[in-house]
């Protein structure tokens, strides 16, 4: 499918964007001649500057590598010190007291959309697989949610998901793909257009004058940014895609997820690149980690981390990075959102006690530090988050007067990863592989999103699990037993974990070659020589 003339009302020249994927259901309906326009401008536009921003990335990575450390940056030392706000929140904005995340697929998102929480984040980007259905289907079901047509009857049980038609549904905040992966089904003269690109303008496309009328959007949550200049960059996009559709400067809102080590270091540089057009700043724990041991992979023994699960947010750098990111959003008026709580609920009612109990703690502590709001990954989590935030907000929508003044923290705070007590454990590391080897199965299947032992797992808890792995091994790191970890136990290992697979899933599963695809694509990434900077990279070719 082609286009070959721009939208009207839009700029540019040439041909639009091409498809190059077998049809999948109502793609006529979003691959319109506009949106197909419209994504050839922004591609021709600002393709190029992202291609620049991918490769500053490998220079600051290799700068660590040489250097062992990061600092904040003296030459925006006029910004951190300057007097500067963001722009104020909007009205359906204001209270973001409890957010729920999830893929867009459409019984998550009926579900979502009804959970009572204030916002839903619809996850194009890490709980959402990137197959063309996925890609496409997401974008008509957000079409559907806010013209309120959108339905779902589960063809196992015959139940019916729909909206509740007197409540007032969550406000959306679409978070779509990273900078870094394309999507090859588009090209434009020729290249890739990157993913990013494609799930913003295909929902600003259709959905953007809709959500302005109804003062609910367009938001976004911003993905994986490594620095305030990829920040400016999106906020280009932002100006450009509002004058497109004749909408006013700031009608557009993106909160950014601090999930790198290095926007860690440029908070307040990535609020203000954004200021016009920014909501606030959220705490991606599980992608955080995952930054952190990437870009400190090869710095030796300090940075080491121990199992995934020993690394709590009470951590001395964890409590380090939130308690900045507090500071610095209400510093500069912008709403601090805390971190995923990724339990989900079981059948195991005394299992469910304990896991509650956790959310309950986590979520307490984060609205005791000044976080106006939090991520839970299931509906059932929303009271419990809620509660949380009421006991300390009460009739306020956020606590945004609290400046955390107290708070001083410096690079080596950021950085004190030897601070923690816990080792590498034996059972940590059959941990990630398990992790691993169960994500990427269902993640090649087309699934974003997978309960595995009673939590909600996306592509930043698999990253977490293969980097470790390569970590350990590359270190040569002794586990609690004495055990060093080498290339030939993580093989064995994997091997008995894929055996029990084998055992658990029965023959006829198995032999479908998903297991054995994921188990040989963990090795590859998790044992290579190479590092692959993000697992979705090598992943994404296999997917079908």
């Amino acid at each position: 499918m082609t286009v070959s003339e721009p939208a009207p009302g839009g700029g540019g020249s040439g041909r639009a964007a091409v498809v190059s994927a077998p049809p999948v259901a109502r793609q006529d309906e979003i691959l319109t001649d506009g949106a197909l326009a419209f994504l050839a401008e922004l591609h021709r536009r600002f393709t190029p500057r992202r291609d620049e921003l991918l490769a500053r990335r490998a220079g600051r990575r290799a700068e660590i590598s040489r250097t062992g450390g990061l600092d904040f940056l003296p030459g925006t030392r006029h910004i951190r010190e300057g007097d500067w706000q963001v722009a104020p929140a909007p009205e359906a904005l204001a209270d973001r007291r409890v957010e729920i995340t999830g893929p867009t697929d459409r019984k998550m998102t009926v579900n979502a959309l009804n959970s009572g929480a204030r916002v839903w984040l619809a996850d194009f980007e890490d709980a959402s697989s990137p197959t063309w259905q996925n890609v496409i289907g997401g974008q008509v079901n957000m079409a559907d949610a806010f013209r309120r047509r959108i339905d779902f009857t589960d063809p196992g049980s015959g139940r019916r998901y729909a909206l509740r038609p007197d409540e007032e549904l969550a406000v959306v905040v679409m978070r779509p793909r990273g900078w870094h992966l394309d999507e090859r089904h588009l090209t434009v003269d020729g290249q890739e257009v990157p993913g990013a690109l494609v799930d913003f303008g295909l929902y600003f496309f259709h959905n953007a004058r809709l959500l302005a009328g109804q003062r609910r959007g367009p938001y976004f949550y911003l993905a994986k940014l490594e620095s305030h200049a990829e920040a400016r960059l999106w906020d280009e996009v932002f100006r450009f895609a509002q004058e497109y559709l004749g909408l006013p400067v700031g009608t557009v809102r993106a909160t950014v997820l601090i999930e790198t080590i290095t926007a860690a270091f440029e908070m307040e540089e990535i609020l203000y690149e954004l200021r016009e057009h920014a909501a606030g700043l959220n705490a991606g724990r599980w992608d955080y980690l995952f930054s952190l041991i990437k870009n400190f992979r090869d710095a030796g023994p300090a940075f080491v981390l121990p199992d995934r699960n020993a690394v709590t947010m009470t951590a001395p750098f964890m409590r380090a990075y939130t308690e900045l990111l507090v500071r610095t959003c209400h510093k500069r008026g912008a709403h601090a959102i805390g971190g995923m709580s990724a339990f989900i609920p079981s059948r195991d009612e005394r299992a469910n006690a304990v896991a509650f109990e956790k959310v309950k703690a986590d979520k307490e502590r984060e609205a005791g530090d000044g976080f106006d709001g939090s991520w839970v990954a299931h509906p059932a989590l929303v009271p419990v988050a809620r509660a949380a935030f009421d006991a300390v907000l009460g009739g306020q929508p956020h606590q945004k007067h609290r400046l955390r003044e107290d708070v001083r923290v410096g690079a080596r705070d950021l950085l004190a990863v030897e601070s923690l007590d816990a080792v590498p454990t034996m059972a940590g590391l059959r941990n990630a592989i398990q992790v691993g080897t169960r994500y990427l199965r269902a993640w090649l299947a087309g699934q974003g999103a997978v309960a595995v032992f009673h939590l909600m797992e996306d592509v930043a808890t698999a990253e977490i699990s293969r980097s470790q792995i390569w970590q350990w091994v590359n270190a040569g790191v002794t586990l609690d037993g004495g055990v060093t970890v080498t290339r030939e136990l993580v093989e064995r290992t994997a091997a008995e974990e894929l055996a029990a697979i084998r055992a658990e899933t029965g023959e006829e599963e198995f032999a479908a070659g998903g297991w054995q695809r994921a188990h040989d694509l963990l090795l590859r990434i998790a044992l290579g020589e190479e590092y692959p900077d993000f697992l979705t990279l090598p992943a994404y070719a296999m997917l079908e």
